[in-house]
Parts: C-alpha cells; structure tokens; sequence
C-alpha cells in the first residue's frame, strides 16, 4: 500500500478540493492519460486496484506511471465513541485529486490496448474520469489560448 515514510504532522485538516489542477494537468511521461473530472479522494488501495487492472491487462509490456500519490492521512473514530475526547487515530491514506489532474499514463503499447487498459483502471476509481492522448491535450491547450 502507498503511505509515506515519514511526515511531518500525524494529522491533517480535511481542507478544500475546489477549483481545477493547477500542476499535474499535462500528460508528460506516457502517451495516453486518465483524467479526473471530478474532485475526490483516491485511497491508497484504489490506486494499487488501477495499477494492477492496468498491467494485469497490458500483461506487463509497456510502461505504467502512477502521478498521484496518497500523503494526506485521514483519520476516524472507533464506533459508538462519545463526542470529545480529541481527534481519532490515522485509518487510511488519500490523495486529494482536484478535475484536469492527470492520474495514471502509459506508453508502450497500442492504442486500443492503452485505452481499454485504462477504462479497466477508470472502474476502480472513486471519480469520473476521462482517457486522453498526448496529442489531444497538446491540441486543446493550443486552442484555449
């Protein structure tokens, strides 16, 4: 499971997801990339479930990159715990993914491979997503401006 070595502080604010990816939002590994299109949170498990649907599936020609990583902890309190008493232990680790921010990228393989490898990946996430190609995002930024 993902989690970091170390971090500074045991516990976090909830914080905010809104707005759009500022960093993140390129494909610059792979030539195909899975795009949120919804704020959320993705569990360490959920990202491990895509990596494995993903290279299950390409079986392991190709390359994967994972752009997300799970370094906000988020905490909960034992059931039929009164109020008070501070806050719970550290259950599980998530990465906060805002819309535009692009996931997962692969290359190396064809392109009807790459995107069916990630609409497997897409099923296993919390958020609706999109598969894009390099090319594509290139082009849209170009025309935006």
């Amino acid at each position: 499971m993902l989690m970091p070595k170390r971090v500074k502080h045991r516990k976090q604010f909830r914080g905010s997801m809104s707005g759009r990816a500022l960093r993140g939002n390129t494909i610059s590994n792979g030539e195909y990339g899975l795009i949120a299109l919804d704020p959320c949170w993705i569990k360490s498990n959920q990202i491990e479930a895509a990596r494995v649907a993903m290279t299950r599936y390409i079986k392991r020609g190709g390359k994967v990159w994972i752009k997300i990583f799970p370094d906000k902890p988020v905490t909960t309190k034992p059931a039929e715990t009164r109020m008070g008493s501070g806050k719970g232990s550290t259950e599980y680790w998530v990465a906060v993914v805002r819309p535009g921010r692009v996931m997962f990228e692969i290359a190396g393989v064809t392109e009807e491979v790459a995107k069916e490898a990630l609409r497997l990946a897409m099923h296993k996430l919390p958020c609706r997503c999109k598969i894009a190609s390099k090319a594509e995002l290139e082009g849209g930024d170009k025309s935006e401006s």
